[in-house]
């Protein structure tokens, strides 16, 4: 359990703070048929942040990996537009497009674990 909420709290978390630092970089793979980029990229990082903290206090740990778990699949536009239009990241290899699918199910069977977890710690 606790290797699980590692993980999955140190994926938000730094996740979280890139959306601050590397802002116009984070705004290049919103898809553009969602609109104000910037604030779409500065909320769900935000939200990645307190759901990664949230996730560290067992009275909000349940709440927190559902609202994880709604994120993940909310940013997953962005994933599916970078996949497709991968001419346009050229510094990221393509393999590493396809490979964030089977990583993003296995983080959501990871939240899920959590949310469902009777034995917390």
């Amino acid at each position: 359990m606790r290797t699980a909420l590692a993980v999955v709290f140190i994926w938000f978390f730094l996740g979280g703070i890139a959306h601050f630092i590397f802002v116009e970089a984070q705004m290049r793979i919103v898809p553009p048929y969602i609109p104000w980029p910037r604030a779409v990229v500065l909320a769900s990082g935000g939200l990645e942040i307190l759901g990664a903290v949230a996730l560290l206090w067992l009275p909000t740990r349940k709440m927190a990996a559902w609202g994880l778990f709604a994120l993940t699949l909310a940013v997953t536009p962005a994933n599916i537009f970078m996949l497709q239009e991968a001419a346009l990241f050229p510094t990221v290899p393509y393999w590493l497009l396809v490979l964030r699918f089977p990583l993003q199910a296995g983080l959501l069977l990871l939240i899920v674990w959590i949310a469902r977890n009777k034995r917390q710690h």
